[in-house]
């Protein structure tokens, strides 16, 4: 049991670095921001925003897209098209950091902060 636990945490913890590089990047390139802890505290809170509002019938995942988009737009300057613009960067990024992770070196691992990866 605790073998679980601690591979669970190690899990989400590497999830959770994944996808706060993606959003790191997508940052760096659309808002000029470098700060590499901002995108994972912001990953964290776009997951829970997900979590909260995805699970809604019908309606759920297009609440929780526009709902994630919104955290960006809080956490990073620019308007709501940049805010877009930073989620698709990012969601771009996960897929190619995931390929590279999952694909070449073999691991099985996913990232925790950006949908649909």
């Amino acid at each position: 049991m605790v073998t679980a636990l601690v591979g669970s945490v190690i899990a989400f913890i590497v999830a959770l670095l994944v996808g706060g590089l993606a959003i790191y990047i997508s940052a760096r390139v659309i808002a000029g921001v470098d700060d590499y802890s901002h995108a994972v505290i912001t990953a964290l809170i776009g997951a829970i925003a997900w979590a909260l509002t995805s699970w809604i019938p019908l309606i759920g995942p297009v609440i929780a897209l526009i709902v994630w988009i919104a955290v960006i737009n809080w956490r990073y300057p620019g308007d709501w098209i940049k805010a877009v613009l930073i989620g698709l960067v990012a969601w771009l990024s996960a897929l190619a950091i995931l390929f590279v992770l999952n694909t070449v070196l073999g691991l099985g691992i996913g990232a925790f902060g950006v949908p649909g990866v």
